[in-house]
């Protein structure tokens, strides 16, 4: 599946809360309906961030392992 990205939020070797914390910033940063790439090293993003997008209503388009990377897709909802 490709999927064109509008923007990227690197929280390479940050751990809980910032992740999700740098995340409720930047996806402030993107326009409704928009999709913001997050790339993420911390296991515990597995949990908050499928959580912090069905809490603020934003949609979570893939969330894929790779090479300890956590890389999610959010589509950001209005």
């Amino acid at each position: 599946m490709t999927v064109e990205c509008d923007a990227e939020l690197d929280t390479s070797g940050l751990f809980c809360p910032e992740p999700v914390m740098m995340l409720h910033n930047r996806i402030n940063d993107v326009a409704p309906g928009k999709i913001l790439r997050v790339v993420a090293t911390d296991p515990s993003t597995t949990r908050d961030i499928p959580r912090f997008c069905q809490f603020l209503g934003h949609e979570l388009i893939s969330q894929v392992e790779r090479d300890d990377h956590f890389i999610y897709l959010i589509r950001r909802g209005d």
